[in-house]
């Protein structure tokens, strides 16, 4: 069983390269909000150093800090055991915190307290531990009491004052003093070592003296002991005088016998020394001898790292920083003086504690996401790996269906909530050890919008733009953006949509203004924003300055002519030669120049102009050079602007190298600026010759560097200026220059090994680039072995990239390496690199299919896993296939094809969500299992239908025709009804610019696609939103704009050559191409242009359409022509009353029918036997009631009195009013509303009686 989890653990492991675009770590942002609701295990944040050691004149603290959601509680252990804080009132524990301090302002001893302390933290996610922390004391010991005897030697003898400091803790630091605390004077004769002794390569007379005195200095209780000082006598042949000593002669001319060099520090001819990668390495020799001898350092075999070596103490200490692997070997140190020279060998060993190649991170993963932890170490020996979950050792924790372990990775497949977990890595080897927690949180969250609402971004016209949207959830939310509200989602053609959420907008244009909206969905809910783009005219400096040359006292004007969009507030500045300019007398600007008077040599530099706005701006700069008056100095007629500079000049080659050479030239001439950089770029004859490639650059103000050269590679060389202007030309190119060869330094890349068919695995790599290779007969040494076989090695020696191994078993792993070989040698050797053999068709199927839940669009599938052993390869994905294979919409034509959609899941009980179906359909499907190259048979076959839903948007909508008032509109079916159709939903509104005006609603039955709309004002445009509609709701909406009449756009021409009416036709197919639309008796200019570059286009035609009378409106049926009739029909009825009102004032009228009525006692009679009615001469009519035709007046209603100055009414013969069937129109005028019967059309016919 344990070796089929282990075949099956191998065979996942390849799994991860081809499927891991599937494993997307979820990066939670740092905003508060979110992380005060982000439930996550606790993480280490502080903690004391592995070897803690503490003063005891102190408090102890040992540090533990934490963070998690819910806020972590902590524990401890000592030794290995719980450690009990309560129990101690020495220890107490920091609020909110693992700190521990323990105190002993009550007694107690540090020492105590000494031992390997761990702090743990938790929470309701998991359970994070810090490192081992070995808490130890810092001590001071005494030196131990001893007598010391005078010390005596000869003069020329080598001595050794020993010094043996206590071993303190850290250990202490030494150095040597007299009594009076003066530093012992050391030399090359006389030095320090690195034990703390005191050596003398030879004694001289004047060492002699008593009080030799070694000091110990203790870091932590910054104390210094002393030891008992030494007496050093020195025994001479002739008596010793001070005065006789000198540099030239430190003996004063006694005869000392001289000695040939050996060695007091180490001894013998060899030696040993080991020590740990990243460490300092510190070789020491000293030596004795008469004169003094030289110490020199060599190591065998290659040169001293001169980038990390340093001598030390008169050569006598070589120190080497930062040891690395490569500084393993023997290194010999020589002592020489004119007798002779002797050498020591040290060998140096370099080993490792465990270092970082991979370490652990932090996993947020949503449900059913795919993640792994990886843990990589090296050391030397190589370290162990350890895997802990919540501090516990993983092979004793509980199990977890979604976790496997696979060496140093844990493979986390189809996680869900309350997986959630630390996970610890150890690794250890004999030097030491690293511990590192990563925790795994599984998390939900509905999407949210992080940036800041509403945003206005200003860009320029033509400019690439980003619309910023960071959002975040778990799962990882879809994110969409969309124009104005309107529209599928933007993606493609300029557009782009990054993973974060940005929106590119490749060349932004004035129809991209708008309201931009991004809007973030997930299966836990959606969230939006917005952002609003203006898009401006770019500033730009259409009339720039000029260098010019001005004699002195004279005036200059520099030219500085703008444009820029004029909604942006805009800023004109200048500067010379990079500092700002103060204007004044002599300075003046204006809108578009700067002029300077009077000018003088302090005016000589570079003037630049500047216009700038909020969002962008321009710059353009012009050098003024100030002359000498002509009648001074009449040669300097002009001054030149800078130029590129000329190339450099007799390049030569010097210091040659295995791998490097010298290269110098002479530079050219820089025409007045200053050269920035050299390129120096090669050409080699072997690989590609003829091309110049790059090398490297190096600053201008050197003219002589070292190459760094690749082996095998026969070299030419030239070099470029470069300045503020540009690059010179080439330079003429120097000499050849052939490295020499070298083995291989480069591990040949890509190295896999994998089966094209069941019996055999294919090795294959990238092959070493040209100048890569290092010297001739380049080959490959090619190692394979079955993985966990610990057999024998098969090798084999190629040329090519590729080695086929025959007679394999199905899908085996196997172990693979790699080395590139030249006729110098081998290269390094790869790391080892596991391949598969090929694949055979898998055995079984999935069983039990069967779908559940079933919507619209989706539905829950489940099935029954395969054993894995039956993959025979591997194990890829459960794949499935179904097809629609009827719609429920009587007579829908569609589609059967067949559709395939992949599952990875190793869980017990698998489950899938199978998106994406049409809506009212039936499906049939079945699964099969499948590795990399084949599939399994095929499962049980499943019938399934699924619910109607809302139909697709109408297949087509479109404007047909429009006239003067109306609009037809037009549309098609949906190709997806998705259910039963019960009609359309039309909804339009007035659009003027970006405000449209209140909604209309109309709703049409199935079986009607079109429509004709009378619209009441003929220069308003709509926008019309179409959909169709099921039982269940709308489906998607449809845009359409009414167009402009006669389907025109008004525009400006460029070129200023006013208004004129275009229409652009876009060109989808092969010419001949049909322009419709156009206008009777109209002249046409006619042109074809790419809409990518408008530059390209071909020359204007034009042509004349006939006269016809194409768009013809019959007008009798038009609102105005109605409306306008009916007005001059109101005129003439208005006009034809006033002619009767007209007619009956002071008219004559026949008496013949009222004879009947009463008369008034005058009668008042004209000759023709009609009566003369008149009021008085202020014209006043009647007031009050009206009067009966009878003729009974009233005294209170109408008084005659009102009809004339004196009461003198005027009446008829036969005594009747006449004046009652007339009213004047002054009165009317003064009396407002009030009228009699007389001012009716009725009464009016009535008088013609």
């Amino acid at each position: 069983m344990l070796r089929q989890g282990g075949h099956l653990a191998l065979a996942l492991m390849s799994l991860q390269l081809l499927l891991w675009h599937e494993s997307v770590t979820i990066e939670v942002p740092q905003d508060p909000k979110i992380l005060a609701d982000l439930r996550q295990p606790p993480t280490i944040t502080k903690q004391s150093v592995k070897d803690y050691i503490v003063d005891p004149r102190d408090n102890i603290i040992i540090e533990c800090e934490a963070k998690g959601n819910p806020v972590p509680t902590f524990s401890w252990r000592r030794n290995g055991k719980f450690f009990n804080i309560g129990k101690d009132l020495r220890v107490t524990m920091q609020k909110r915190s693992g700190t521990l301090e323990i105190g002993f302002r009550n007694g107690g001893r540090p020492e105590d307290y000494e031992g390997e302390y761990q702090c743990f933290a938790g929470n309701d996610h998991g359970m994070a531990m810090s490192n081992k922390i070995l808490l130890r004391v810092s001590k001071a010991p005494l030196w131990p009491k001893e007598v010391l005897e005078p010390v005596v030697v000869t003069e020329g003898s080598s001595l050794v004052l020993p010094c043996n400091p206590p071993p303190g803790l850290p250990p202490p630091f030494t150095f040597w003093m007299s009594s009076l605390m003066i530093p012992i004077r050391q030399d090359k004769r006389v030095s320090m070592g690195l034990n703390g002794d005191l050596y003398f390569s030879n004694v001289m007379a004047q060492d002699a003296q008593n009080d030799y005195s070694c000091n110990a200095r203790f870091l932590f209780t910054h104390t210094i002991q002393q030891k008992n000082p030494f007496t050093l006598k020195v025994l001479t042949n002739d008596p010793y005088n001070d005065t006789s000593y000198n540099d030239s002669d430190p003996y004063g001319g006694r005869k000392v016998a001289e000695s040939t060099p050996t060695f007091l520090s180490p001894l013998g001819s060899e030696s040993s020394k080991m020590v740990l990668r990243d460490e300092q390495l510190l070789l020491e020799c000293i030596a004795a001898g008469l004169p003094t001898p030289a110490i020199k350092w060599f190591k065998k075999g290659g040169d001293l790292p001169g980038h990390k070596v340093k001598f030390e103490n008169y050569n006598k200490t070589m120190k080497i920083i930062n040891v690395s692997e490569e500084d393993a070997g023997e290194y010999v140190c020589m002592a020489n003086n004119h007798l002779g020279s002797i050498r020591h060998s040290i060998f140096v060993q370099v080993r490792a504690a465990p270092y970082w190649l991979d370490k652990p991170t932090n996993l947020v993963l949503a449900p059913e996401e795919n993640g792994r932890l990886v843990c990589r170490a090296n050391g030397n020996p190589k370290p162990t790996i350890q895997w802990l979950v919540n501090s516990i050792p993983i092979d004793s924790s509980l199990p977890d269906p979604s976790r496997q372990l696979m060496g140093d990775t844990i493979i986390f497949r189809s996680v869900q909530m309350g997986s959630s977990a630390v996970y610890q890595c150890n690794a250890s080897n004999q030097h030491g050890y690293l511990l590192a927690n990563a925790f795994v949180s599984v998390i939900d969250m509905r999407p949210r919008m992080l940036g800041p609402k509403n945003q206005l971004i200003k860009v320029i016209e033509n400019n690439r733009t980003f619309l910023d949207c960071p959002f975040f959830g778990s799962p990882i939310p879809e994110l969409r953006w969309f124009k104005n509200g309107q529209g599928s989602g933007l993606d493609g053609g300029q557009y782009r949509v990054y993973v974060n959420g940005t929106l590119e907008i490749k060349r932004a244009k004035a129809v991209d203004e708008g309201t931009y909206t991004c809007v973030a969905s997930s299966i836990l809910g959606m969230a939006e924003n917005q952002v609003r783009l203006e898009v401006k005219e770019p500033s730009r400096i259409v009339f720039a300055p000029e260098h010019q040359s001005a004699v002195r006292g004279s005036t200059a004007r520099f030219n500085c002519k703008v444009k820029f969009d004029p909604s942006l507030p805009v800023t004109v500045t200048w500067i010379k030669d990079d500092k700002p300019i103060y204007l004044g007398r002599r300075l003046r600007k204006d809108d578009e120049s700067l002029t300077i008077t009077n000018i003088n040599e302090a005016d000589e530099g570079t003037y630049t102009c500047t216009v700038k706005t909020e969002i962008d701006q321009d710059s353009a700069s012009a050098r003024l050079t100030v002359l000498e008056e002509a009648s001074l100095n009449p040669s300097v007629s002009s001054a030149l602007p800078p130029d590129r500079p000329d190339p450099p000049m007799d390049l030569e080659l010097s210091d040659p190298a295995a791998r490097s050479v010298r290269l110098t030239w002479i530079p050219g001439n820089d025409h007045r600026s200053p050269v920035t950089e050299f390129l120096v770029q090669f050409e080699e004859d072997r690989w590609e010759p003829g091309r110049w490639q790059d090398l490297a650059t190096y600053p201008g103000d050197l003219n002589s560097v070292i190459l760094q050269l690749a082996p095998f590679v026969n070299y030419q060389f030239r070099v470029i200026a470069i300045n503020a202007v540009g690059q010179s030309a080439a330079s003429v190119p120097s000499p050849k220059y052939q490295t020499s060869s070298a083995a291989p330094d480069v591990i040949p890349r890509g190295l896999r090994g994998w089966g094209s068919e069941k019996d055999n695995m294919e090795i294959t790599w990238e092959p070493l680039l040209d100048l890569e290779k290092n010297g001739p007969n380049l080959h490959y040494s090619v190692w394979w072995r079955r993985k966990d076989s610990d057999g024998e090695w098969n090798n084999v020696t190629t040329t090519g990239t590729k080695h086929v191994v025959h007679n394999t078993e199905t899908y085996v792993p196997y172990e693979i390496k790699i080395q590139a070989r030249n006729e110098l040698g081998a290269g390094p050797e790869s790391n080892l690199v596991i391949g598969y053999s090929g694949e055979d068709k898998p055995t079984s199927a999935p069983t039990d299919l069967h779908i559940l839940k079933v919507d619209s669009t989706k539905g829950n599938i489940h099935w029954k896993p395969v054993n894995q052993d039956s993959v025979r390869g591997e194990f890829k994905e459960y794949r499935l296939y179904y097809w629609r294979k009827a719609s429920h919409v009587p007579g829908l034509v569609f589609s059967k094809e067949n559709k395939t959609k992949g599952f990875y899941t190793t869980m017990a009980q698998p489950s899938a969500i199978l998106s994406d179906l049409v809506p009212f359909s039936r499906y049939k499907m079945y699964m099969v299992v499948a590795n990399n190259h084949y599939e399994g048979p095929p499962s049980n076959s499943v019938e399934f239908s699924t619910k109607e839903g809302v139909p697709d948007a109408p297949s087509f909508f479109r404007i047909k025709r429009r006239g003067f008032d109306s609009i037809h509109l037009e549309w098609g079916k949906p190709l997806e009804p998705n259910g039963l159709l019960i009609g359309y939903q039309l909804k339009y509104q007035a659009a003027n610019g970006s405000r449209e005006g209140r909604p209309h609603l109309e709703t049409f039955l199935p079986n009607v696609t079109e429509f004709t709309l009378r619209l009441p004002d003929r220069s308003t445009r709509y926008n019309f939103y179409l959909s169709a509609l099921t039982a269940v709701g709308a489906g998607e909406v449809i845009l359409e704009e009414s167009p402009f009449f006669a389907n025109e756009e008004n525009f400006t021409d460029a070129t200023g050559l006013g208004n004129k009416t275009m229409k652009t036709v876009p060109v989808t197919h092969q010419p001949p191409i049909t322009v419709k639309d156009l206008i009777a008796g109209a002249k046409y200019h006619l042109r074809v242009y790419s809409h990518e570059l408008s530059s390209i286009t071909s020359k204007s035609v034009t042509f004349e359409t006939k006269a016809a009378y194409i768009d013809q409106v019959d007008i009798a049926t038009q609102g105005w022509f109605i409306g306008l009739m009916c007005a001059i029909a109101l005129i003439i009825l208005i006009l034809l009353i006033v002619c009767f009102i007209k007619r009956s004032r002071g008219g004559k009228y026949p008496v013949r029918d009222k004879k009947d009525l009463p008369l008034d006692s005058v009668d008042h009679k004209d000759p023709d036997g009609s009566f003369d009615y008149h009021s008085d001469e202020d014209n006043k009519p009647l007031q009050g009631s009206q009067t009966s035709l009878e003729g009974n007046v009233k005294e209170s209603d109408d008084s005659l009195v009102d009809y004339g100055e004196g009461g003198d009414g005027q009446f008829n013969e036969d005594g009747s009013f006449i004046g009652q069937y007339t009213v004047k129109k002054d009165k009317d005028e003064t009396e407002g509303n009030e009228s009699s019967e007389a001012t009716s059309p009725v009464n009016a016919i009535y008088s013609l009686a």
